[in-house]
């Protein structure tokens, strides 16, 4: 309910969200791995809406644990995992045992491999390590890119004002088939697609 009302406030400022679902209907049945490219914390609301049958989890970092109403509340206690970009060996601890999360439960898993939202609307180079570790853990998970597109306008100026009249696009894009193909090349691709489908 708090991420639908957050979705409808934008509305207000005159940028409504639409949903493209290529990816059809996605099985329930297993753990799940979102890979999205990242404009700002209106990104979760977007996400949990989109894929709100699948539960969604995130990984994020530690400084959003505090001082955002609602959204650092529902990552503490929600389920998500918050890491410390800086210390790379406890980051991929939490991260695997996150994954024995979803796993357990067939959960998704959202991850943002730019690790830190573009300020300008282009997708900045994947960080691979959190993502690796998914992919090592889950190898049957199904893995699903998102692409975002025009979020990164609403926190142009730290929300001070909202910029007025920004439509809104997040597409869940069709399930990568990682038959025969390795994490790094499953990497590879999720960047190439999710830049193909924000037009770049």
């Amino acid at each position: 309910m708090m991420m639908w009302i957050l979705n409808k406030l934008l509305i207000v400022v005159g940028s409504p969200t639409t949903v493209t679902n290529l990816a059809g209907d996605l099985p329930i049945d297993k753990p799940m791995i979102l890979v999205s490219n990242h404009q700002g914390m209106f990104d979760i609301p977007a996400i949990s809406i989109a894929m709100r049958k699948h539960d969604p989890k995130y990984v994020a970092k530690e400084a959003l644990s505090k001082g955002i109403p609602s959204i650092s509340y529902n990552l503490r206690v929600g389920g998500s995992v918050l890491i410390n970009r800086k210390d790379g060996k406890g980051a991929i601890g939490k991260i695997a045992n996150f994954c024995d999360y979803l796993k357990a439960n067939n959960r998704a898993g959202v991850i943002f491999p730019e690790g830190t939202r573009t300020r300008n609307g282009k997708m900045l180079p994947f960080k691979p390590m959190g993502l690796k570790v998914m992919l090592k853990k889950m190898p049957n998970a199904t893995v699903v890119p998102v692409a975002l597109e025009n979020y990164w306008h609403l926190e142009k100026f730290g929300l001070k004002p909202i910029p007025f009249g920004h439509r809104l696009k997040c597409t869940i894009l069709p399930a990568i088939d990682r038959t025969n193909l390795s994490d790094d090349e499953v990497i590879e691709l999720l960047e190439k697609q999710i830049r193909a489908a924000c037009g770049e």
